[in-house]
């Protein structure tokens, strides 16, 4: 990686929202631990593709002679917030067959008629997957609390449901990668003016927008109990700056790479005689 700036300290570290964490103190347009220009991301994100395919090929090959690792990321964040854009840019460098992608829309109403968790608990990662959730079982702690579609004591409730969730995850093997991709009013408002002004991005509009927009604060408050609520050792929240999409994407990839590193992954031993099978290709 000679030429190729590093982060100062891994996103790990100063992402993580720590005991008494405040939504309010975070810069959406800040790069922390990171010292490089938009250029420098750029090539970072780049650099490391080989090592994110690498370690998610361990993974996935672990899985196939009896592993149960696996990786679950959770993106949650404001409408333009560039979970799209992470999804395309980091986990471009994944094999499709070890990715398991979900993007959560409104429930259905066989969905509605189950517990909240019902929909999601289908969409766990198996065993030598790396899951990738575009929003999740947090919308209902978050959109619901802001519209008033739920009671305080069922919100409660279900931070409770989500903690024992995770719980159970990280105990049958699942790394979990909580991110909330932080954005600021005014840079969703350029977004939104540049998707107007643009005819290919004009189908990515949603007036609907507008009406989220003006319950800004109360989006964040949501977002503060959330964390508040469901920052478990096991599955801590990491918040993102992500004004400067090119710093979410390098963060999110330094977030995925510690968490994979540290499955301590290996390829597995072959159960052949390697010295033998190769004699006997080099004679076919």
């Amino acid at each position: 990686m000679a030429g190729v700036v590093k982060f100062n300290q891994h996103p790990s570290e100063t992402l993580r929202a720590g005991e008494g964490f405040s939504l309010d103190s975070v810069d959406p347009d800040s790069t922390p631990g990171y010292s490089g220009t938009k250029r420098d991301g750029k090539a970072l994100l780049a650099d490391l593709d080989d090592e994110l395919t690498e370690l998610q090929e361990k993974l996935f090959a672990e899985s196939r002679f009896g592993g149960r690792k696996r990786i679950l990321l959770i993106l949650q964040a404001m409408d333009t917030a560039g979970k799209g854009g992470i999804v395309n840019h980091v986990m471009a460098a994944m094999d499709t067959q070890g990715v398991q992608f979900k993007a959560f829309k409104a429930p259905t109403e066989e969905e509605k008629s189950y517990d909240f968790l019902w929909r999601i608990e289908k969409e766990v990662p198996a065993a030598g997957m790396v899951g990738v959730f575009d929003r999740s079982h947090y919308e209902d702690v978050l959109i619901h609390r802001v519209h008033g579609w739920a009671s305080p004591d069922e919100i409660k409730r279900r931070y409770v449901a989500i903690n024992e969730f995770e719980a159970r995850l990280t105990d049958s093997g699942t790394k979990v990668v909580k991110v909330m991709l932080h954005i600021s009013g005014e840079e969703q408002k350029a977004r939104l003016l540049a998707r107007l002004d643009n005819p290919a991005k004009h189908w990515k509009y949603n007036h609907g927008d507008l009406d989220e927009r003006a319950l800004w604060q109360d989006y964040l408050d949501a977002y503060q109990a959330a964390i508040d609520e469901t920052n478990t050792p096991d599955a801590p929240w990491h918040v993102v700056p992500a004004n400067k999409k090119w710093y979410a994407r390098i963060a999110v990839q330094q977030l995925l790479l510690g968490a994979m590193s540290g499955l301590n992954l290996a390829w597995p031993k072959a159960e052949f005689d390697v010295a033998a099978e190769r004699e006997l290709v080099a004679r076919s």
